[in-house]
C-alpha cells in the first residue's frame, strides 16, 4: 500500500515485501476509524492492548520473524478490531496457508482428479476448477461457452478478470468487483507469502494502472466470494444481462483448490 508522502520507488518496494506488514499498518488505520479517533492507532497502543512490548509489535509490523501462537493471534485480532476475513488471513499466515496443512504433510490422493471429474460433469451451469493462484485446471462445456478464454493455454481467472478489456465490458460495475478480486489476491498473498505463482500474478495485475489504483485505495482482504451476486453482459449467450451467484466449494484437505459453480438467479445483484 502507498501512504501519503511515499515515493514511487518506496511504493514498488512495499508491494514486493511480505503482505502482512502492509496489512497491519492498514488495519491500524481501520481500527482508528472504527473507534472514531480520526487517526490510526499508534503502534504503542496496539502493543498495550495486546499486552506485549512496543518493540515486539514494531518487529512484527516491519516483517521480522516473531512467534505467532494462537493466543497471540487472538489478542492481535482483538486489539485491531478485525473482522472474520482479516482473522482468517492472520491465522492462514501463521499456519503457512489458509488450508492449514503443515509443511511436508502428504497430500490426499487424487483430489485434483476427482474435482476435475466433477467440474467436467454435464451440468447446465458453468463450473470450473482453479488452484491457489487462480490458474484454471478444468472447466465444463457451459463455462467454455460463456467464457471462451478458459480454453486458452495458461488460462487464469484472476488475470482475465482484472487486466483484460473483455472483463471490464462483461462484468457489470467492474471497479467494485475488481476491488473484491484484489482483496482475494491480498488474502492469498498474506496466507501464502512464498508462493511464486501468486507473486507473479500480483506483479502482472499491479502493472495495470487501474488495478494498482484500486489496490492502493482499499487494502482489504477477502477469503472467498461464496454466494456473491453479480451481473454479466454476455450477448453471445443472452441479449439481456445475466444475473448469477457464485458458489465456491473447497475440498476438506486441499483448500487451495476451488470448485466454483455460476448459478443464474433472478434476484437483484448485491450492491452493498
Amino acid at each position: 500500500m502507498c501512504f501519503p508522502g511515499n515515493t514511487q520507488r518506496e511504493c514498488v518496494r512495499a508491494v514486493s515485501r511480505d503482505a502482512l506488514p502492509e496489512l497491519l499498518r492498514a488495519w491500524r488505520i481501520d481500527a482508528g476509524n472504527k473507534m472514531n479517533r480520526g487517526r490510526q492507532l499508534p503502534q504503542k497502543e496496539v502493543a498495550r492492548r495486546m499486552g506485549v512490548s512496543e518493540r515486539w509489535y514494531r518487529n512484527l509490523e516491519t516483517g521480522a520473524r516473531v512467534p505467532l501462537s494462537m493466543e497471540i493471534l487472538e489478542r492481535l485480532s482483538r486489539a485491531l478490531l478485525l473482522g472474520p476475513d482479516e482473522r482468517m488471513a492472520l491465522h492462514g499466515h501463521a499456519l503457512g496457508g489458509a488450508g492449514g496443512r503443515q509443511p511436508g504433510e502428504q497430500e490426499p490422493r487424487d483430489a485434483t482428479e476427482e474435482l476435475a471429474a466433477l467440474t467436467s460433469a454435464r451440468i447446465g451451469f458453468p463450473s470450473y476448477l482453479t488452484d491457489q493462484a487462480w490458474n484454471v485446471l478444468d472447466h465444463n462445456a457451459a463455462m467454455a461457452r460463456w467464457f471462451p478464454w478458459v480454453r486458452e493455454p495458461d488460462a487464469n481467472l484472476m488475470r482475465w478478470a482484472l487486466t483484460t478489456n473483455a472483463a471490464r465490458e462483461q462484468i457489470v460495475d467492474w471497479p467494485r468487483h475488481a476491488a473484491q478480486y484484489l482483496a482475494l489476491l491480498r488474502f492469498a498473498l498474506v496466507t501464502r507469502p512464498d508462493d511464486p505463482g501468486l507473486g507473479a500474478l500480483r506483479d502482472a495485475v499491479l502493472a495495470d494502472r487501474a488495478c494498482r489504483d484500486l489496490w492502493d485505495r482499499d487494502p482489504k482482504v477477502l477469503a472467498y466470494r461464496h454466494g456473491h451476486r453479480y451481473e454479466l453482459r454476455l450477448p453471445h449467450v443472452r441479449r439481456e444481462p445475466i444475473k448469477v451467484t457464485s458458489q465456491v466449494l473447497l475440498p476438506a484437505y486441499r483448500q487451495e483448490l476451488r470448485y466454483v459453480l455460476l448459478l443464474p438467479t433472478e434476484d437483484p445483484p448485491d450492491r452493498s
